[in-house]
């Protein structure tokens, strides 16, 4: 079979690099696989996984006619089976592309926290948690299947070696060091970050060896770097460090002894074996525990509603006490994403979704494209308005998230 998978962005993220990933994995059980993309950091993962790559523009509409119209000749030119889009706008434009042109299937995914009202609820979903997936079924959406954020267990695991980033950045190896890899933007990411800053400065302040180090880039940069200089001004010390992106993020994992973050960040920490602390929203923070783990289960790594620094710096504070008892929850969370996570399980699950939607060769129907056109329509124009007013979200992300606010289990 022959898929041409389109991831939505090729920087440093979740959703882009499980689409290469999967690619890769889905490749070697015996598929021929194309990625379709603009250009960024991850098409040297491509590269590396053996795949070829099409480039399209970065700068460009989204969705965009001249896309279509590529996307279209590269499916037929290429004998494509089956394009797999992830995001909205990759699947909007396979879906009025070569899906209503050339009734070449296409299957979507979606990473993100919620589905978009528009999103086409005839074509097959993939989405990453059982809340997303009955909240897609309870909307319309005739084939919702979940396969949540894949690792690579075999390449992210606690036998990586993270002296050298230690040594690198200066961290004594009596330092309890706290990782968060993530992209420095407002959407989802800026309060977890501004929190972590402020949680490690007041520890060390008090006389706590801990260190937060701060891997990734982005819009918000400057804020997290003031809020960094803010902690460590207080700690009398550097005790938060910003790296900048680094293309291969697993040093920064290996060397770290506690993990912040969310989504699919989280789930890489836990492959190291490491103790994970989830950060969400409006105050959001939890430990992972075999108690807590259903509702990550449930809504994905993410949650709304807590007490904010305070709550975070008790869960800290907990880990700093005890390596053994960092080490009972590095291993709990190793075995979690090893047994429901890995990639050679995602590959298989994937590889399904391709041979239903080749089987099946579906297309929809004209009143399905044109509520998903009007909505793609409505979404812009709402969109320049937002921007007019100064109020327009500039991340790719979807609606709000789908989660239990202040929810713990």
């Amino acid at each position: 079979m022959r898929i041409l998978v389109y991831p939505h962005a090729m920087e440093i993220g979740g959703s882009q690099l499980n689409a290469v990933q999967l690619a890769g994995a889905v490749r070697d059980r015996g598929h021929e696989v194309i990625v379709f993309s603009e250009p960024g950091p991850l098409v040297d993962k491509v590269t590396a996984l053996g795949l070829e790559h099409i480039e399209i523009p970065l700068n460009r509409r989204r969705p965009s006619p001249d896309i279509l119209r590529k996307l279209t000749w590269t499916v037929q030119q290429r004998q494509i089976d089956v394009v797999h889009g992830y995001e909205w706008p990759p699947v909007i434009e396979g879906v009025f592309g070569p899906g209503l042109r050339l009734r070449t299937p296409v299957v979507g995914t979606v990473m993100s926290m919620s589905v978009v009202p528009f999103f086409p609820r005839t074509v097959p979903l993939v989405v990453g948690t059982e809340a997303i997936r009955d909240a897609a079924l309870n909307a319309g959406h005739q084939h919702v299947t979940l396969l949540e954020p894949p690792v690579d267990t075999e390449t992210d695991h606690p036998d990586v070696d993270g002296g050298a980033f230690r040594a690198e950045h200066g961290i004594p190896a009596d330092e309890v060091l706290v990782a968060m890899v993530c992209r420095l933007v407002p959407e989802l990411k800026l309060e977890g970050l501004l929190h972590a800053c402020d949680a490690v400065g007041e520890l060390a302040a008090a006389g706590r060896r801990v260190q937060l180090v701060i891997v990734g880039d982005g819009r918000s940069r400057q804020e997290v770097a003031d809020r960094a200089a803010k902690a460590n001004a207080q700690a009398g010390r550097t005790v938060v460090r910003l790296t900048g992106e680094i293309a291969d993020p697993r040093p920064a994992y290996a060397a770290a002894d506690v993990i912040f973050g969310q989504g699919g960040s989280a789930l890489r920490g836990m492959a190291f074996g490491k103790p994970l602390v989830v950060v969400g929203e409006e105050g959001f923070s939890s430990l992972l525990t075999p108690e807590s783990s259903p509702l990550f289960l449930r809504q994905g790594w993410y949650g709304r509603g807590g007490d904010g620094v305070a709550e975070l710096r008790s869960y800290l504070e907990r880990l700093l006490e005890s390596s053994e008892l960092r080490s009972v929850y590095g291993g709990y969370a190793r075995k979690l994403v090893v047994d429901r996570f890995a990639l050679t399980r995602a590959a298989r699950i994937q590889e399904d979704e391709y041979l239903a939607a080749e089987g099946g060769r579906s297309v929809s129907g004209l009143a399905e494209l044109a509520r998903s056109g009007g909505g793609v329509v409505v979404s812009k124009v709402r969109t320049k308005y937002q921007r007019w007013r100064g109020t327009v979200k500039t991340d790719d992300a979807n609606a709000r998230p789908i989660v239990v606010t202040n929810g713990k289990a």
